[in-house]
């Protein structure tokens, strides 16, 4: 993935924000924030924006995959700290959908991240609720 667009570094343009702490472990011999560490806090944002947009209610009954992520790392993190973590929906296909995902830290860029998901049902791709459909291309996508 290239570098991201520089909108795409603006926390204003995200509908989801939400804090997380880094922890020592998280520290790497550089004394910075490990990339693998980066990638578990990417995943952190991804359930967290799921809870709070409704996407996990809506696929009740039906599955959902992670089909792809691409992750930039942009800047470097470092502890003690806290980071930001900005989320929302960025395109939306029949069965699937693009979230965005920026990792802020002191109002620095650190992270961004493109993840694919796919409604399944039976092994197969399936519909995205419309439930979720319509909160995604309204309050829960990123902001032109």
């Amino acid at each position: 993935m290239p570098r991201p667009d520089p909108h795409l570094l603006d926390p204003a343009r995200y509908p989801f924000d939400t804090e997380v702490d880094v922890r020592f472990s998280d520290m790497d011999v550089n004394r910075h924030i490990n990339n693998v560490s980066l990638s578990n806090f990417v995943e952190e944002g991804r359930v967290r924006f799921h809870r709070a947009s409704g996407y996990i209610s809506a696929i009740s009954g039906i599955g959902s995959m992670v089909a792809s992520v691409g992750i930039e790392y942009v800047g470097q993190a470092f502890y003690p700290g806290t980071l930001h973590l900005h989320a929302g929906a960025s395109h939306l296909g029949r069965t699937s959908y693009t979230l965005d995902l920026l990792i802020t830290q002191d109002n620095r860029p650190v992270v961004f991240a493109r993840s694919v998901m796919v409604c399944t049902k039976e092994g197969k791709p399936h519909p995205i609720p419309d439930s979720f459909r319509e909160a995604a291309t309204g309050a829960w996508s990123v902001r032109a």
